[in-house]
């Protein structure tokens, strides 16, 4: 059957059924080759309301706090439900300056509440390499953020001075053992130096379960990517660090580090939390993107096969300098 302009229907029909399945192929390629194709803004999370139950005290203010005078802080503080400022992407150096003068930061970055003693005690760490624009916009966020929370905290800021491809994970291991040279901290928190943490109510502290902090990131839509992403930001008690031999040593250049690091906490029967969705928010710093290591999924692998032999268990590294700025205790690191 012809049309007016001689042109077949059936053959007019083939073309639009041709032209729909392509659209759909470029439509489901586009979704395999996006990083957040399984993305979902829906996952288990402990509630709100169940977030104070499942925080984890310091043994050692529990029992410091029976030889002071003063009393526990709260586990949550009141008024955390706003959000801070977004932090200025100009600082500068005497801004800096005059924040820890301001905020009444300790040497190396640290501070705790005078009023009361805080059921937190965290250490930060974070592995650096040339990101002093990210880092001078995370401290001038991050110290009120995480004063408000009334949290004994210390800052590592843990620098790769050895050439070649970063070591992410090994260098959030040297921030752990150098840390305990320093205090018994009973909360790690393992932090990427771009990310910035929208809401005061994402405490900084630890919970009976390692968490994923970073599980709602502006770069993904506010959505997760895979339910098994351990990376970013993430929460876990020193006993559980310990427990799972901490990061391999082994994943040199980007990416692979965290999921092993995930595999081996279910390796030992642990499982991740994370708290809901509108309160896990951050915004990541824009930032060159760094090319993947052609090694990890070889890594990861053969990884399952080192979980007891490489680690923090088996960790060599030569500490170049360590010196106490105002706002970070800062450790240059020969891997």
């Amino acid at each position: 059957m012809l049309t007016r302009t001689g042109i077949n229907v059936f053959q007019s029909k083939d073309v639009i059924k041709r032209f729909i399945f392509s659209i759909a192929f470029v439509f489901v390629l586009c979704c395999i080759l996006h990083p957040s194709r399984f993305a979902s803004s829906y996952y288990p999370y402990i509630k709100y309301s169940d977030i104070e139950n499942e925080l984890e005290p310091s043994p050692h203010a529990l029992a410091l706090v029976k030889e002071s005078d003063k009393p526990l802080c709260s586990l949550i503080p009141k008024e955390l439900e706003t959000s801070l400022q977004y932090p200025n992407e100009s600082v500068r150096e005497y801004d800096l300056k005059y924040l820890a003068h301001m905020h009444n930061i300790a040497e190396g970055g640290a501070w705790e509440p005078p009023q009361c003693i805080s059921q937190h005690q965290v250490a930060i760490v974070i592995p650096y390499r040339n990101r002093t624009l990210q880092l001078q916009i995370f401290l001038s966020y991050i110290h009120p953020f995480l004063q408000k929370q009334m949290l004994n905290y210390r800052i590592f800021i843990i620098e790769q001075g050895t050439k070649g491809a970063f070591n992410r994970a090994k260098l959030l291991n040297v921030g752990y053992a150098e840390a305990l040279k320093i205090f018994p901290y009973h909360c790690f928190i393992f932090h990427d130096v771009d990310l910035i943490p929208q809401k005061l109510s994402n405490m900084y502290a630890c919970t009976h379960q390692p968490r994923h902090m970073s599980s709602s990131l502006n770069t993904f839509r506010y959505n997760l990517p895979y339910e098994q992403l351990f990376g970013g930001a993430v929460a876990i008690l020193q006993k559980q660090f310990e427990l799972v031999n901490g990061f391999s040593n082994f994943f040199y250049g980007w990416g692979g580090e965290d999921d092993d690091f995930q595999s081996r906490i279910i390796n030992r029967g642990m499982t991740l939390c994370r708290f809901p969705p509108d309160v896990a928010r951050y915004t990541m710093l824009s930032h060159a993107k760094e090319l993947p290591s052609d090694n990890r999924f070889l890594n990861l692998r053969l990884g399952r096969e080192r979980f007891e032999t490489d680690g923090v268990n088996t960790l060599k590294y030569t500490v170049i300098k360590l010196v106490y700025y105002p706002l970070y205790t800062w450790v240059l690191v020969d891997l």
